[in-house]
Parts: C-alpha cells; sequence; structure tokens
C-alpha cells in the first residue's frame, strides 16, 4: 500500500489515534512502538473497537482487510502528516525555544484566532509523535497553523521541519535545557537554529528575540527577519510592572498597554512575540490587546493562586537554571515580607547537574526567606543549609504541618519532580 491509499482512508475517516484507550469509532490506529510499550499488540483491541484501519509494524496472526503492515508505523504516520501538510499553502509557524514556547504558543494562537481560523499544538505534544498527530487534526477550513518543537538532541528539529515545512518561526531563546541529551550550549544553539536553517533554506520567515545574543546570530544570513523586544527595531516594548502580574507597553502607534494574568517580567519576551506575530500578519490592536489580556495560564505555568491568605506562584511545568533564576529574582523583587521557596530539581543536565544546583543556592544565598525547601537527589548532591526532601509528597507534608499564613510562595521544578502536588 502506499501512503496515497493511507490518505484517502484518512480523508473519509479524519480521525488518527496512537492509543487504544482514548480509541474512539472509524479512528485510523497507528501501532507505535517505544522501550515501554509496543502498539502492534492492541491490534486486535483497535479493530474491536471499530477502528477504520489499523497500521501496524510487526506480523499479526489475526487476518482482516482493515490491518496495513508497514516496515515502521511511525515513519508511515510521519509520512500521512507530510502528505496532509503538503495540501496546504497557509502560513506554519513553527515556535521552539529552552523556555517559554508554550507560553508564546498558546498566546499566539489566542492571537491569530481572534481574525483567522487557526489550529495549533494541544497540551505539550511538541515531539516526534504529537507533532505529526498536530498536523493530522488540522481541516480543511484552516488559515494558520502553530506548531510547537521541544527536543532534546541535534538533528531532532531539522526532521519535525521535514514534515512540518514550517514557512514562518520563531526561536524564544538558547539556554540550558536538555543539556544531557545536546551534550553542551553550544550544540543546544545548533539544535534550536536547525529551525532557522530550514526556514533560510526554504525563504521562510523568522521573528527574533532581539534581546537574546545567540538567537540574532542564528538568524544571520536570512532576508526575512522581524526583530521584537526590549531592543527590537520592528517591534519594541518595555514592562510596566510585574508585581504579580506582568504588564506591557509596546510603542508602537498607538501605544499598545496590555495588563495580563501571567506572572513574572520573564514574560515580556513571550507577550512581546505574541503581539509582534498578531500585527505582522494584520490583527487589530483591539484583538489583540483582548486577547492577551483573556488568557489565564494552566497547567502550572506561571500561574498565581490564593489559597486563604497566602499567595502562591505555580510555575512547576518544567524547569532548567535559565527558567529558575529568572522565576527566583522575579518572585524576590516582589513585594512581601514573608516568602517561602520550594524548588525541585532541574533534570537532563549532566555533567553540569552539580554545578547548576550550586549555582541556583548561590543565588538563593543572596536573598532573605521565610523558609527555604528544596526537593529532589540532584539538590541533595550539594552543599546548601536548606530543608531537602526527597519528593513533593513529603514536603506538602511538611507545609501542611506548618500552617502559614499571609505568606507568598513559589513552587518551581522540571516536570518529573510533579512539584504541583505540594499543594494537592
Amino acid at each position: 500500500m502506499h501512503i496515497e491509499e493511507i490518505y484517502k482512508i484518512y480523508q473519509q475517516y479524519p480521525s488518527v489515534q496512537t492509543d487504544t484507550r482514548k480509541l474512539k469509532k472509524d479512528d485510523l490506529y497507528f501501532a507505535l512502538k517505544g522501550p515501554n510499550f509496543n502498539g502492534n499488540l492492541f491490534a486486535a483491541n483497535a479493530l474491536e473497537q471499530g477502528a477504520s484501519c489499523v497500521i501496524v509494524d510487526e506480523k499479526i496472526s489475526l487476518k482482516n482487510e482493515r490491518i496495513v503492515q508497514v516496515n515502521n508505523s511511525l515513519k508511515w504516520l510521519q509520512e500521512l502528516a507530510h502528505f496532509h501538510r503538503k495540501q496546504f499553502s497557509i502560513p506554519f509557524i513553527a515556535i521552539t525555544g529552552s523556555n517559554g514556547k508554550t507560553t508564546t504558543k498558546e498566546l499566539l494562537h489566542s492571537v491569530l484566532s481572534t481574525t483567522f481560523k487557526t489550529y495549533t499544538t494541544e497540551g505539550n505534544l511538541n515531539n516526534h509523535i504529537g507533532i505529526p498527530l498536530t498536523i493530522l487534526k488540522i481541516k480543511p477550513d484552516a488559515e494558520m497553523a502553530v506548531i510547537e518543537m521541544g527536543a532534546n538532541h541535534l538533528k531532532e528539529i531539522a526532521g519535525y521541519c521535514v514534515y512540518s515545512m514550517p514557512t514562518h518561526g520563531i526561536i524564544t531563546n538558547c539556554g540550558k535545557a536538555h543539556l544531557e541529551g545536546f551534550g553542551s550550549v553550544e550544540n543546544i544553539k545548533k539544535g534550536k537554529g536547525e529551525l532557522f536553517d530550514y526556514l533560510r533554506q526554504h525563504n521562510g520567515t523568522v521573528f527574533v528575540n532581539a534581546d537574546d545574543l545567540a538567537v540574532k546570530e542564528l538568524s544571520r544570513q536570512i532576508d526575512n527577519v522581524i526583530y521584537y523586544g526590549f531592543s527590537g527595531k520592528d517591534f519594541h516594548g518595555k514592562i510596566i510592572k510585574s508585581d504579580p502580574f506582568a504588564e506591557v507597553l509596546v510603542e508602537c502607534e498607538p501605544p499598545l498597554n496590555i495588563k495580563t494574568n501571567l506572572t513574572g517580567a520573564y514574560n515580556f519576551s513571550n507577550i512581546m512575540a505574541a503581539v509582534t506575530l498578531g500585527k505582522f500578519f494584520g490583527v487589530g490592536n483591539k484583538n489583540i490587546k483582548n486577547a492577551i489580556e483573556n488568557y489565564k495560564p494552566s497547567n502550572s505555568r506561571s500561574q498565581l493562586i490564593e489559597k486563604g491568605s497566602n499567595s502562591i506562584i505555580l510555575d512547576a511545568y518544567n524547569a532548567n537554571p535559565g527558567s529558575m533564576k529568572a522565576a527566583i529574582e522575579n518572585f524576590a523583587g516582589m513585594k512581601g515580607n514573608k516568602k517561602i521557596l520550594l524548588l525541585g530539581s532541574m533534570m537532563e543536565l549532566g555533567a553540569d547537574s552539580s554545578k547548576e544546583h550550586s549555582d541556583i543556592i548561590s543565588l538563593i544565598d543572596q536573598y532573605q526567606w521565610e523558609a527555604v525547601v528544596l526537593v529532589g537527589k540532584e539538590f541533595n548532591r550539594v552543599n546548601h543549609k536548606y530543608i531537602n526532601f526527597e519528593d513533593a509528597s513529603r514536603a506538602k507534608t511538611w507545609l501542611e504541618k506548618k500552617h502559614f499564613e499571609n505568606t507568598q510562595m513559589l513552587i518551581k521544578g522540571s516536570r518529573s519532580m510533579q512539584m504541583e502536588k505540594v499543594l494537592e
């Protein structure tokens, strides 16, 4: 069977699933394999649940005309996404970066959706499986597509670009995220830069955070560059305040004042990126302002939670040295006399892990805190004077016993630390 034949089935039943637990009748099921799972084992289940077609890459004893055997189900999923992508001539905007890519994606989707039928990555489905599934959810009525790309090693984003074929791109920043997989800071830049490499080769347009020297460097020799930020020559602005929510003034004509529901000055570049692309694609100032002001973060990203008399900044979806430093400094600068840090370890830092955690300790030492609680083995491996627990559940028990009142808290950590459990 050829990809065109699979695509005809997809056109008739345009819903794709890789998990039989979520499968609906007439879905197209791709049996994927990984270190801890084998979707081929559930081919019969998929048929019983009414799958329109089951794509497998292992021999299945069951004989059924709805079963199609291929050499690699994942590659066929990606090829199907590629074939579908080629049916569109709309802007495909790719977003990557070490910090802020999901928030930027959500803000941009909110802005563009005021004016265009816009499809975007759901949640953080930004990998080799999530990106094809995102593309395959794009319907014929699409006017814009926003694709988030995550990566933890070289050539990953380059591979995503092959089948997503972006026309526009943003690299939010280049920091020490997934250092273990990339191997070095220089490789992180190269890995993120693969998006701009593709757009350079295909005469695409890039949007550059002018305040990030690494991103500016990656945009060299690209013909179509739009700059934004504090020093952006095309779109620039400034932070009015950030205690607790970020308020931004975009210095355009007329000036655009935006009061957000995002905590922290570090969200400035995310906000400016959304404003910049909105204005680039002709979205009106009023729509841009309303879209960003009405966006409320969720899923443990820059959330402000009021619990009794306490104010809690929950920014625990993920963490790396850059985002951790920015969050601590922003929190330290906020008004308040009783502040508590509850920080989870930063993962995937490889040989640099001890140094990076030590640097965070040194930063914490510069300020006065009501209490500091560090969670995870990585913090426990470096010298410090603070409370240390193995996991978030023990930190939760400690917090419950303290009965703090009129206190501000910052909760942050890598995803695997599940620091949001402190509040459960």
